[in-house]
């Protein structure tokens, strides 16, 4: 691996890189200015080569390269070009910087941190005579180890590290206090993927992680985190650890086992916390599948990948398909294109550019081509098929973007942005060295950063400035860059080429615009999705009108469906339970929606009630015909001997009791409410002590015939009309004491029917009801007893008879009244009190008068005294 050192000079002298080494670097004059930086992945030397000795340039040109990462130095030396050629920053300074490479080792990163600390070729830690050449800043990356490793050694000198790929885990705060990243906070990228995961629903996932601390980070911190928020993990596997001391077999094999994992899944989506060099397994492990002859099952995966992933290669992967990575979806630290960047690349040719020590390396590798005189390229061109020779024309714009991109990565916008910070820090340094110039002295600049390392470390955490692109770059206190995340969608074409497209993000930390925002119409999915937004789920979600049930012994995303019981719905796709309708709403058929309940009662315009209204008053018209053939006959015998007035009451009462059904019909009011129940009591009462009074003075006028009764003064008018004030003016208190105290009033039951909404006539107190009931019940009940007893006396015109018959029929009607009213439900209640009152009313017209009026009208000749006598002899 390879990392990166910026060392800088206070000079007029340009930069120039003269050593195509492991090091590219600038030399120096008096007054210049180093940055230094370890740069991982670029090149894979030779195992046999000595680091400690400069290998010659046509062994540098033999060693494979990546040459994605050669975009990453580029980056760093035009952020280097532009702050060197700006009057604004660092004037009379001149930047320059070092590059070392790490070769995928620990002890390569670690003896590369001590040549920092050391004269050129002599690796003697501490001891560097030439100030020019001294560090006074760090940037490392891409990866988790040279960022440690150097960690490790570094915060000892108090270097600020700026590191652009992936945080280390450091297990002290001093040598954390030291580094920067140039990477917002890991924590808030993975609450960015939940997001995501939430935004296309997809719960049912797979995860690779790399196997290192961050890996174990991400399994014992971000996993839980996941499965919180309805997320769950088909597998967690972890990719094999490359190194040089893994043997290849047992690594290949590792591999293969995940990748069988992986493409036998039923996830759809796979989220890899990777790093950078993640991309080469990805590529490799399918590449041997195939070549072993090894058959998977073949689902196109979406893989979500973090930010601290891009995509490198290794020289042989070049021809290999890319059709993995069609669709899939992508974390990157936001980014923007850097004005005159394309135009920089364009410019860089190997025989106009003989300062870069990588370029020809990279020429070769890229176009497939050797130079003309190197001694390498002769000695292996039979080899190498005869490559065409590389004119130092080729175009970089015409390389696929899986050989180099022309657009700049986030890991370099990363680069870039480091150097313009630690310029802007050393600018503001060497602003303000009047106020030292008394300590400082002769020493210049350099050696106050070689003496005072973190007062250049304490501006870099509190720097803040615009660069190039229109952004503001600033730290937080954790030493982490403020700034959001882009998520990327990769487009892959036949010609090994792909395009990342920019689909959407999510804000920076303190901007709190955490909201993700997606714009689905730009996704390409993978193919094997016909553009149809994919699911990942562990099984089909659950349609309306069901609900999910745990499954024992599976992980919770994985559920059967249960049909929602009688009276519950659910309205969405995948609802954990199922939930009743609003009040005044009841469940559709297939339970899946609510209905409005219709607003009902017993109305006109309906056919049962239209039948009741007629049957109420046809019969109060027969009652006035009645009480008019009494009223024309009022003067007979029939009529006379039977007390007239009580007579005229008790017609009048019943002709209020069949119009006072009529007010149990249409839409309840306040003031029907508190007329109907009252006034029924009242009337029926009036017509039960009527025939009370009658039964009464029908029992005393057969006692009052025996000589020297006492009860004859009883006997009269006044007997009649005294019982039926008494009898109704109780029930006129009990009605008074109902509407003072509990009165009915209009209510909406909206529980009683499972469709309908019933407006009815709350009745206030039950108990008021049924004493008002319950009176009028006890009167009957007497009435009844005494007709009973009183059927067989001796009178013409006896009619206890009748009156028992009537009694018997009011009482049966009533008795079965108080049990159909209480099981039968919404207006139908209405309907049995009104044929109560009207069968029971009928019962009284009946027997006590249809009797009379056929003597009265057809039989008329009875209706004297003679005939009376005759019927008494």
């Amino acid at each position: 691996m390879l990392w990166p050192q910026v060392i800088g000079n206070i000079s007029h002298s340009k930069c120039s890189i003269t050593e195509p080494l492991p090091i590219l670097h600038k030399q120096y004059q008096s007054g210049n200015i180093n940055i230094a930086g370890i740069i991982s992945q670029l090149y894979l030397f030779h195992m046999m080569m000595d680091f400690k000795t400069a290998p010659s340039s046509d062994l540098f040109e033999d060693s494979i390269i990546m040459t994605q990462i050669y975009q990453h130095i580029l980056a760093l030396a035009f952020a280097v070009e532009e702050i060197n050629t700006n009057p604004q920053i660092l004037p009379n300074v001149t930047l320059g910087f070092r590059i070392y490479n790490s070769q995928f080792t620990s002890k390569r990163i670690y003896h590369a941190s001590m040549e920092l600390l050391s004269s050129k070729d002599r690796l003697i830690p501490n001891y560097n005579c030439d100030i020019q050449k001294y560090p006074v800043a760090i940037v490392g990356g891409p990866d988790t180890d040279v960022c440690l490793h150097v960690a490790i050694i570094l915060h000892v000198y108090k270097f600020p590290q700026l590191t652009y790929g992936s945080a280390p885990m450091t297990h002290e705060d001093k040598q954390a206090g030291f580094y920067h990243q140039m990477f917002p906070n890991m924590d808030y990228q993975y609450k960015g993927i939940l997001l995501l995961l939430q935004h296309f629903m997809w719960t049912w996932i797979g995860a690779l992680c790399v196997n290192n601390d961050n890996g174990e980070k991400f399994v014992q911190n971000v996993v839980p985190m996941f499965s919180k928020s309805g997320i769950c993990f088909d597998f967690i596997e972890r990719f094999p650890l490359i190194s040089y001391s893994t043997d290849i077999l047992t690594m290949v094999k590792e591999g293969m086992k995940t990748y069988s994992i992986v493409m036998n899944s039923t996830v759809n989506s796979v989220l890899i916390q990777g790093e950078i060099e993640i991309m080469i397994i990805l590529r490799i492990v399918p590449a041997i599948s195939k070549f072993e002859g090894i058959v998977l099952q073949e689902n196109a995966k979406i893989w979500i990948m973090t930010a601290q992933m891009d995509f490198t290669s290794l020289p042989f992967q070049r021809w290999e398909d890319l059709d993995f990575l069609h669709g899939a979806l992508s974390f990157a630290v936001h980014s923007r294109e850097a004005l005159g960047f394309r135009e920089f690349l364009q410019m860089r040719k190997p025989n106009c550019n003989q300062e870069d020590g990588f370029i020809r390396v990279f020429w070769k590798e890229a176009f497939g081509c050797v130079f003309s005189g190197s001694m390498m390229d002769e000695k292996h061109n039979s080899v190498m098929d005869n490559l065409p020779i590389c004119t130092g024309e080729e175009k970089l714009e015409t390389l696929p973007a899986s050989v180099f991109e022309m657009d700049m990565t986030s890991h370099s916008y990363s680069i870039y942005n480091a150097v313009y910070i630690l310029a802007q820090a050393i600018h503001a340094v060497h602003s303000t060295t009047f106020k030292y110039r008394a300590r400082i002295g002769k020493r210049g600049l350099i050696e106050f950063l070689k003496l005072h390392p973190w007062k250049l470390n304490e501006i870099v955490r509190r720097i803040s400035f615009n660069n190039t692109a229109g952004e503001t770059i600033y730290f937080n206190q954790n030493g982490e860059l403020e700034i959001g995340f882009d998520v990327i969608n990769w487009v892959t074409f036949p010609n090994k080429s792909f395009l990342k497209v920019k689909i959407g993000g999510i804000g920076s930390v303190t901007s709190q615009d955490d909201i993700l925002v997606i714009h689905e119409e730009a996704i390409i999915w993978p193919s094997r999705f016909n553009q149809v937004q994919p699911l990942s789920l562990c099984n089909n979600y659950c349609s309306l009108g069901y609900a999910k049930t745990k499954i024992e012994g599976k992980p919770f995303c994985c559920y059967d469906c249960l049909h929602c019981p009688e009276g519950k719905i659910s309205n969405l796709i995948d609802m954990d339970d199922c939930f009743t309708c609003p009040e005044d709403q009841y469940p559709n058929k297939d339970q899946n929606s609510c209905l409005p309940k219709r607003l009902t009662f017993l109305t006109y315009e309906e056919s049962l009630g239209t039948i009741l209204a007629i049957c109420s008053l046809l019969s109060s018209f027969i009652v006035l015909l009645v009480l008019g053939v009494f009223i024309k006959y009022q003067d007979t015998p029939i009529v006379r001997a039977n007390n007239r007035n009580l007579t005229y009451i008790l017609l009048i009462s019943l002709l209020l009791s069949f119009l006072c059904a009529l007010l149990f019909i249409g839409k309840p009011h306040k003031v029907t409410c508190l007329l109907r129940q009252s006034i029924f009591g009242i009337i029926f009462s009036v017509a039960v002590s009527c025939m009370l009074a009658k039964t009464t003075i029908v029992i005393l006028a057969f006692m009052a015939t025996k000589p020297n009764s006492i009860v004859r003064k009883w006997v009269g008018k006044r007997l009649g009309i005294s019982i039926v004030f008494f009898c109704s003016f109780i029930q006129i208190i009990l009605c008074t004491v109902w509407l003072f105290t509990f009165p009915p009033f209009p209510d909406f039951n909206v529980h009683l029917m499972a469709k309908e909404i019933i407006l009815e006539c709350n009745e206030g107190s039950f108990i008021m009801f049924y004493c008002v009931l319950g009176f009028m019940g006890l009167l009957a009940l007497v009435s009844f007893t005494l007709a009973f007893f009183a059927r067989k006396l001796p009178d013409t015109f006896n009619e206890a008879k009748f009156i028992t018959f009537s009694m018997l029929i009011f009482c049966s009607v009533w008795l079965s009244f108080v049990p159909s009213y209480l099981t039968t439900r919404g207006k139908h209640m209405v309907t049995v009190e009104i044929f109560s009152i009207i069968t029971s009313s009928g019962g009284l017209l009946i027997c006590i008068f249809f009797p009379k009026c056929y003597i009265m009208i057809l039989r008329p000749e009875l209706n004297n005294k003679q005939s009376l006598k005759q019927r008494k002899n």
